[in-house]
């Protein structure tokens, strides 16, 4: 499947928990009071996590083979303070962007930008991340 940019997911729910911003810290190996306690803080990129909650079939599936995916670029933009601790927040994922490039070893790469809005209840848009998904050209031979 190849959808067109434009194409998008199913919103889903992150709940931005107080217990996973201090794991998510704690494997950054970040010693900051701001990522502890009642009132903790989400680290820039903490948002990713999120998807690891996501419905199946929730995420925008750009349809490169995961034999030959990579994981090009990230990015996030915070459109107000990040994320605090009790704060539930929906997520949905969009492809802004694909093109191709020629391989260094020959065929064609692929690439998929996905962004990823991430909201309040009220609505109101919080952070976006933007992912650059790479497909590296077949090997020669067909192989994978």
């Amino acid at each position: 499947m190849n959808a067109p940019v434009g194409a998008h997911g199913t919103e889903y729910e992150v709940v931005v928990e107080r217990g996973k911003i201090q794991e998510f810290a704690a494997a950054m190996q970040s010693d900051n009071p701001a990522y502890r306690g009642p009132d903790a803080i989400a680290p820039p990129t903490f948002l990713t996590s999120g998807a690891l909650w996501a419905p199946e079939g929730a995420r925008v599936d750009v349809g490169f083979d995961r034999r030959r995916l990579l994981h090009g670029q990230q990015e996030y933009v915070f459109h107000g303070p990040p994320p605090q601790a009790g704060q539930v927040l929906t997520a949905l994922e969009r492809i802004e962007d694909r093109y191709e490039k020629p391989g260094k070893r020959g065929g064609r790469m692929r690439f998929a930008v996905v962004v990823t809005e991430y909201r309040t209840e009220d609505g109101t848009l919080v952070a976006e991340g933007r992912s650059t998904l790479i497909e590296t050209a077949p090997r020669q031979g067909g192989a994978a």
